[in-house]
């Protein structure tokens, strides 16, 4: 609880610092908080010194607490650039009208969720019927929105099929919540359960994977509408020409998780916004 009250402090904390930097000489970025403050930090700090390097200017990376901090902090021009998720661009996207995705990561054309439980006794979803489970943030697409949309569509409920639903706020939360026994199944991004087996911080032996859901769209790097395109084009090629040969390029796009990075549109993201209408999350 103190770590969860110490993070949140800092997180507050850090975005209210993203409205003293200056556009015109720092690139201000943040990211949705679907991991641990540090954790995000810590992936960003090289991709910044990149970008640095290619822009030739400072870029200065903010965590901030929760998901609405992002979209409300490119809605209000106090952030350049964002690492965000498919139903947090689409948020932002309403909201701004003009919010431009650049980039996403090769698998975020085809992403998934992962299901998982720590319970012998659970091989399918519809073993979890009248059983707990964890969502990650409500705004989270591949820890809440997706997952729930594909739910639905196969006649599951989840406010009518689960005991108890809760949300852990975070995919490494929701993998911690289940394998503790806090939920009897859970579900997160592919692309986080996948680091944290192969960081051995999972015990694969306790949790296991029961199903994933069909592919989506997600996760990309957003910059406000009104940023100077000439300088979102710099940013754009700096990204598509991360090179996976390259060993200084590799370990940056492997912090990312990313095989490389691809152009993507708004156009893309539509489905997402339909999923989030149909759940009653835009109005």
């Amino acid at each position: 609880m103190l770590k969860r009250t110490l993070a949140a402090v800092t997180g507050l904390a850090l975005s209210l610092s993203i409205a003293t930097a200056h556009a015109a000489d720092v690139l201000r970025v943040s990211a949705i908080p679907d991991e641990a403050p540090t954790e995000l930090i810590r992936k960003f700090e090289p991709l910044g010194q990149y970008l640095e390097k290619e822009l030739g200017m400072p870029v200065k990376f903010t965590p901030v607490s929760d998901y609405a901090a992002v979209v409300e902090a490119l809605a209000s021009d106090r952030l350049d650039l964002a690492w965000l998720g498919g139903f947090t661009f689409v948020q932002t996207r309403l909201k701004t009208g003009d919010a431009i995705p650049l980039v996403q990561r090769e698998q975020d054309e085809k992403f998934t969720s992962k299901f998982i439980t720590a319970d012998p006794e659970v091989k399918t979803l519809q073993d979890l019927k009248d059983k707990t489970f964890a969502f990650g943030s409500v705004s989270s697409t591949s820890g809440s929105l997706m997952p729930r949309y594909f739910m639905i569509k196969d006649g599951i409920d989840p406010e009518q099929f689960f005991k108890r639903i809760a949300y852990s706020g975070a995919h490494d939360a929701t993998v911690a919540w289940v394998e503790a026994g806090k939920a009897d199944g859970g579900v997160l991004n592919a692309s986080v359960w996948d680091k944290l087996v192969a960081a051995g911080k999972v015990d694969t032996d306790k949790v296991q994977v029961i199903s994933t859901t069909p592919p989506y769209y997600d996760y990309n790097w957003t910059v406000r509408g009104n940023l100077d395109p000439a300088l979102v084009q710099k940013i754009q090629t700096a990204f598509l020409e991360l090179d996976p040969e390259n060993p200084e390029h590799k370990k940056i796009l492997d912090l990312q998780a990313a095989s490389r990075f691809i152009e993507t549109r708004p156009e893309n993201y539509e489905g997402i916004e339909e999923a989030a209408r149909a759940a009653g999350l835009l109005k």
